[in-house]
């Protein structure tokens, strides 16, 4: 095992999914996601990512972040972190978003990538009038949509047709310094969601779930992408509830578990998502707290329990953890005083070991 890495859910809407702590300010400005990536950093987070929506899917008069300002303005705030934003393709020609991206690679010097999601909230789409094509024609749409970034990034003149795009003569300079290109993220839980990151990801985003489903589900990703000349990275997303006692963290989650039951209004949501959209199908089936899985995961526990899970997870193949927390500044600052040192003993040490029995049987 190798150390994993750990990064934030920058909060777009304001909140952390539905919940709305008492203790955290509703606030999805630019200055709020500022001060909190510039904090994970120093907290020793290496990764953050920001969520894609152009108006807010639990009610449309609440504010929400636009990720991809916001992503140019954090790569110059920042030193150290790595900078994803979301990108739905169907918002965005493959050629514009390919040239933005190349300028915030520049900006970060490297440090920035994308997270290719196919999206499920119909009225972002339809009210402006972007046509929303059925749930597995937009996975293929996104294959051939990344096809056309990637060979944009490159540097190199691209000649492309294909069925939904056509690229004559064009050529992007400077290329990006991230090499061979900046980092994709693929999410989804679909079939046609694996089949698109065993075939263009450098990373597969997984919402949280129990280790048995997310064993599983790497294993199923693996075979798909056996073809592949570079390996395919997992990422999980969760959300940590730690405290010093399994008790402590079990009340905690109840207190939270109790007001999102409370405040948990999700008929406008509803109304729009995409009803062949698995994520939505399985949220009946791993209830809790937090958004994308949340603690589906099970990241709720004592210190060493966390620490344990972590490193449980990260031993069948999850090698970056996309984290929320609430309130959010003070339990970011928990996860990186107790739990990060916990991991890293029990990862570098189990390598340590693995290393010194091998050394001795050669």
């Amino acid at each position: 095992m190798t150390e994993p890495r750990y990064g934030i859910w920058i909060p777009v809407y304001g909140n952390c999914g539905v919940m709305n702590h008492p203790l955290e300010p509703r606030d999805a400005s630019y200055l709020r996601a500022k001060n909190l990536i510039q904090l994970a950093q120093r907290c020793g987070f290496t990764t953050t990512l920001i969520a894609q929506h152009i108006i807010n899917p639990r009610n449309q008069e609440l504010d929400q972040l636009e990720t991809w300002t916001a992503a140019s303005a954090l790569a110059e705030a920042t030193t150290s972190i790595e900078i994803i934003a979301a990108v739905k393709p169907l918002l965005f020609h493959p050629a514009v978003l390919a040239k933005m991206a190349l300028g915030i690679d520049a900006i970060s010097r490297g440090r920035f990538a994308i997270n290719l999601v196919s999206a499920w909230f119909r009225p972002e789409m339809e009210k402006p009038g972007i046509n929303f094509l059925k749930h597995d024609e937009r996975y293929r749409y996104s294959d051939e949509w990344i096809s056309v970034v990637k060979a944009l990034w490159s540097g190199e003149e691209v000649n492309f047709q294909g069925n939904y795009f056509q690229i004559k003569d064009l050529r992007f300079s400077p290329s990006s310094i991230a090499k061979p290109h900046p980092r994709v993220y693929v999410g989804g839980e679909s079939e046609p969601a694996q089949e698109l990151a065993a075939k263009q990801a450098h990373t597969f985003f997984l919402n949280g779930r129990p280790i048995e489903v997310i064993r599983e589900t790497i294993a199923q990703v693996h075979q798909k992408a056996s073809s592949r000349s570079q390996p395919l990275g997992f990422a999980m997303s969760a959300f940590v509830i730690a405290r010093p006692t399994d008790a402590e963290a079990e009340t905690e989650y109840q207190t939270l578990r109790a007001m999102v039951l409370a405040q948990d209004d999700r008929s406008e949501l509803l109304k729009g998502v995409d009803s062949e959209v698995v994520m939505f199908k399985n949220m009946a089936k791993y209830p809790g707290v937090g958004s994308n899985g949340g603690t589906a995961a099970g990241l709720v526990g004592s210190y060493d329990t966390v620490a344990h899970r972590i490193a449980e997870f990260n031993k069948v193949g999850i090698d970056t953890f996309m984290l929320q927390f609430q309130p959010f500044v003070k339990e970011m600052e928990r996860f990186a005083g107790e739990i990060i040192p916990r991991v890293r003993a029990l990862t570098v040490g189990s390598a340590a070991i693995a290393m010194l029995v091998s050394f001795m049987w050669n």
